[in-house]
């Protein structure tokens, strides 16, 4: 990035929890200092100041001319409404992936950012992870006949977080930024509640006919892990190796939102980051029908 701007962006955090938290502690380091200035954050429950940050209302917020860029952080199911209300309102915003719990939302808001002319960025830190640096490098060139992507967690509150194809929509987009743009073929959901046990199996194919088998799989106990597997015309790749820790990865996200802000990415890379969002919701939006046509 150039030069410090004339002005610093003013920001608010909306959400206080693991990301929100992060959020702050990183909007106080010496290299962000120079271009955003931490007005407050804003919280439902009464904090009264977090690391010598003020609480400010949600309407506060909102109004204030000292704030330029909103940072959402709270549960998902509350993103839509946040960003409609902070692009209203004439300011920029981060959020923290999934944007919306819908793909017809997420048009809106990007309809409505480009008639503001605000920036809309959505975090996705599973894209600058060794693992997917490491991944990316393995898998370029070569052809998929077929794979598989499993992942396994506790339960989450899909009232809060959205369908298991909208919470997990980060294992979605890693498949997408690997093998290139998807078709689905099919989706199933099994879903014990008495258990909170719940298992989402999709098939999917690439352009060049490779099937993928994405599962998402939650229940009490069950430990967060990923099993990958790739099968290629040269060969096949089994889990990532452990290669290294994800440094920073909040900070790297900010820096790209600046770059943003500053007007310093192209519109084409722009148009891909949006058209590769909006390829991932439009598929979590058709597989959560397929699972779930009553909803």
């Amino acid at each position: 990035m150039n030069a410090e701007p004339e002005k610093k962006f003013g920001v608010v955090v909306v959400g206080v929890g693991r990301a929100g938290s992060v959020r702050i502690r990183d909007l106080q380091d010496p290299h962000s200092l120079a271009f955003l200035n931490l007005i407050g954050f804003v919280s439902r429950r009464e904090l009264g100041s977090l690391d010598a940050v003020r609480q400010i209302s949600l309407e506060d917020a909102l109004c204030s001319q000292e704030i330029d860029v909103a940072y959402i952080c709270s549960e998902s199911s509350s993103h839509e409404d946040y960003i409609r209300q902070f692009l209203q309102a004439g300011k920029h915003v981060l959020v923290e992936y999934p944007m919306t719990l819908s793909f017809a939302a997420a048009q809106e808001l990007w309809e409505l950012a480009a008639q503001k002319g605000k920036v809309l960025h959505e975090e996705h830190l599973e894209l600058l992870m060794e693992e997917f640096a490491f991944l990316k490098k393995e898998v370029m060139g070569k052809e998929l006949l077929k794979g598989s992507l499993h992942f396994t967690a506790s339960p989450l509150d899909e009232e809060k977080f959205g369908f298991p194809a909208f919470s997990g929509i980060s294992r979605l987009t890693w498949l997408v930024c690997l093998f290139g743009e998807l078709s689905l073929i099919s989706a199933t959901l099994e879903d014990q509640k008495e258990d909170q046990y719940l298992k989402m199996t999709v098939q999917l194919e690439t352009q060049s006919k490779g099937t993928l088998c994405w599962i998402e799989e939650k229940a009490p106990g069950l430990k967060r892990n990923r099993y990958l597997n790739f099968q290629f015309k040269s060969g096949s790749l089994e889990n990532v190796p452990n290669v290294g820790i994800n440094k920073k990865i909040f900070l790297k996200d900010q820096d790209l939102f600046i770059q943003k802000l500053l007007g310093q990415v192209s519109a084409e890379d722009l148009a891909a980051e949006k058209k590769r969002i909006m390829h991932c919701l439009g598929l979590a939006d058709h597989i959560q029908k397929l699972c779930r046509p009553e909803k």
